[in-house]
């Protein structure tokens, strides 16, 4: 994932801090809509990345190939609605995730990883659809040794209801706890709401947002259409109503970072120079004495850092 298109913000009332519209991508009939980060907001609480990737329907030995690529300072994640990716790292991860599956990548200090469609999807027809998000370090992790974890859709938290259901990717909200690792107060959520149906936004979390992926939702009186990410005032209590044909929405939000970030390319960082050496070594490729190598098993190309990084 390269640098960020911008999506266009407004501010619209009182409730609602930011509105962004997030501008699509067609990567040869691959969709991707960007909607973190955008001119005037960087984060919603720790998340500093944020991808609608499809839907996408690939039928002649089509499919997903991110080559090998590096990171500093944030930790990936991945969560799909449709399809699957295998991801391999260079940590020696070889993982497939599915739908309701979340695979948690930690960069720290490096890390190296690749993303593509396996042989065997690649054989059929099949679709892509999901979102990934990347969360910003605390500074005291982003010199920690990189890790990764996977959660099946049986570990993560499903709370339902009669006409929504919610499952928790990452980090507490509605009174259960994901379990994956992460190091500041924080919440990622996959909701589905029946027609109609009412859902209270968490209400213990510092800064709180929502993307419309499906469907409509009211606010306040006010209607938000899918494909829209919007950012709420802090403190302010906030009611999802879902539209006739119902809506899925992804929940975001967390504790504020302790300070600024800087992200260029694939790196994030509290400091430019921990970018710029990341970038030299990059742009350097030794992978034998490096800090960077590249993941086993899908170790013939990467992508290479762009001439002109801005840091």
């Amino acid at each position: 994932m390269n640098a960020p298109p911008i999506g266009a913000e407004t501010n619209q009332s009182s409730y609602l801090a930011t509105q962004i519209i997030p501008r699509a991508k067609d990567l040869g009939g691959f969709e991707v809509r960007r909607a973190l980060p955008s001119a005037r907001r960087q984060l919603v609480g720790p998340f500093i990345f944020f991808d609608q990737m499809g839907p996408a329907e690939f039928i002649h030995d089509g499919g997903i190939d991110v080559r090998p690529h590096p990171h500093i300072g944030l930790a990936t994640v991945t969560y799909l609605f449709q399809g699957e990716f295998q991801h391999r790292d260079s940590l020696g991860t070889n993982q497939m995730i599915y739908p309701g599956e979340v695979n948690w990548m930690i960069a720290g200090k490096g890390i190296t990883h690749s993303e593509r469609t396996s042989a065997e999807t690649r054989a059929g027809r099949h679709s892509l659809y999901g979102i990934q998000t990347w969360v910003a370090l605390p500074e005291d992790k982003e010199d920690m040794d990189p890790a990764f974890e996977h959660h099946g859709s049986e570990a993560l938290p499903f709370i339902e209801d009669n006409d929504k259901s919610v499952r928790l990717i990452l980090g507490r909200a509605y009174g259960a706890t994901a379990p994956v690792s992460t190091f500041t107060n924080m919440f990622y959520a996959d909701a589905v709401l029946a027609p109609n149906a009412i859902l209270p936004m968490p209400d213990d979390h510092e800064d709180r947002g929502l993307y419309v992926l499906e469907g409509t939702v009211s606010i306040h009186g006010d209607v938000f259409e899918a494909g829209q990410m919007l950012v709420f005032n802090p403190g302010e209590p906030i009611t999802i109503t879902a539209g006739e044909a119902g809506a899925r929405v992804m929940l975001l939000g967390g504790d504020t970072l302790s300070g600024p970030r800087y992200i260029s390319w694939n790196f994030v960082s509290s400091s430019k120079e921990k970018i710029r050496a990341a970038a030299e070594a990059w742009r350097a490729s030794d992978w034998e004495k490096g800090p960077f190598t590249l993941p086993p098993g899908d170790a013939s190309e990467f992508i290479p850092i762009p001439d002109k990084l801005v840091i």
